[in-house]
């Protein structure tokens, strides 16, 4: 479905695929649970989902003559980090706003993770006291005007790459080389488990599995704990990344599947079952989580094997999508472990 649209590698290859053998034992053993690790898939930044998805936005901003990258995020926004990396690795300046989305009281918040990284990697970052929202961001519109008023020329990248006209090849992309690893592996999975917040990459996968049926077999599971408008999102990527590859047939509403029940208190703050989600993840597997994204959707996984959600059986892929780095900003919440 890829074949027509230009790729600028930023990973290594296929990422990894490994069965989580002693999680799925500690969780009863009948289902066989695996990862696909996308946090160990490019040596720019710690990698992560949002390089999949600049693969393909790279090659538009080189054509475009643009001499800085402007996208926005949380404080401890995975994907201004990478931003920022793809920026350096391109040798263009990056313009960063990172607004205040999560209500953290940390004292080093702003100063370790993710946001340390881009700094270091030169980028310039603003920090704006906004609550936190998927979409369009006025402080994201002031910035990119102002690399223009200053001489530059911008080129702008939304929340997580999401809405980005080509911000979901990279997960139609993903689903084809799990297809080619599924080959490999003399299997296939019966699930795909994803975190869903500003939406493209559960969108991608929603398309890239309908080519063999299996877009309803995609769970998302919400950390945005606004999952009316993650749901919206995510729908609205999907029929525009289907028409962009020319999917045989539409996408329908009952083709994004959202597990709402995980996200709480709000956006950013784990609760304690996110916690013991990301201890069990780590004291079973030596996988590490964090406690925005990963381990929220690590404690919808757990939660929904435990319910028997998933029949006796399945196979289910996590898709575990970066993020850690941002666990340092939330390091006295996990100072005794």
């Amino acid at each position: 479905m890829l074949d027509s649209f230009d790729r600028y590698p930023l990973t290594f290859g296929p990422s990894p695929i490994e069965p989580l053998n002693r999680l799925s034992a500690e969780l009863g053993g009948n289902v066989e649970l695996y990862a696909k690790r996308e946090d160990c898939n490019s040596g720019l930044a710690f990698g992560g989902n949002k390089l999949r998805k600049l693969e393909y936005i790279v090659p538009d901003i080189l054509a475009s003559g643009a001499d800085t990258l402007v996208s926005i995020g949380g404080i401890q926004s995975n994907h201004t980090r990478q931003v920022a990396a793809v920026a350096a690795k391109l040798g263009l300046k990056c313009r960063l706003v990172q607004e205040d989305w999560v209500p953290y009281p940390d004292a080093v918040y702003d100063r370790v993770g993710n946001i340390l990284m881009s700094r270091l990697m030169g980028a310039d970052v603003e920090l704006w006291n906004r609550g936190f929202d998927i979409g369009i961001r006025e402080s994201w519109e002031a910035a990119i005007e102002d690399v223009k008023a200053n001489g530059g020329t911008p080129y702008a990248i939304p929340a997580g790459a999401s809405v980005h006209r080509l911000g979901g090849l990279g997960y139609v992309g993903f689903a084809e080389e799990v297809r080619a690893q599924e080959r490999k592996l003399g299997i296939q999975f019966d699930y795909i488990v994803v975190c869903t917040v500003t939406g493209s990459t559960h969108a991608g996968m929603v398309v890239g599995f309908a080519a063999d049926g299996r877009q309803r077999q995609v769970i998302g599971i919400d950390a945005s704990a606004t999952p009316d408008q993650a749901r919206n999102q995510v729908l609205d990527i999907a029929r525009n990344t289907g028409d962009l590859v020319g999917l045989s047939h539409a996408i329908e509403a009952e083709d994004v599947v959202l597990m709402e029940d995980y996200a709480y208190p709000r956006y950013g703050i784990p609760s304690q079952e996110t916690n013991d989600a990301i201890r069990l993840c780590a004291r079973t597997e030596g996988m590490m989580t964090d406690p925005v994204y990963e381990g929220k959707s690590m404690q919808g996984l757990i939660d929904l094997v435990r319910q028997g959600h998933f029949p006796t059986g399945s196979r289910v892929l996590y898709a575990h999508l970066g993020g850690v780095p941002a666990i340092n900003a939330y390091s006295f919440q996990y100072r005794d472990g």
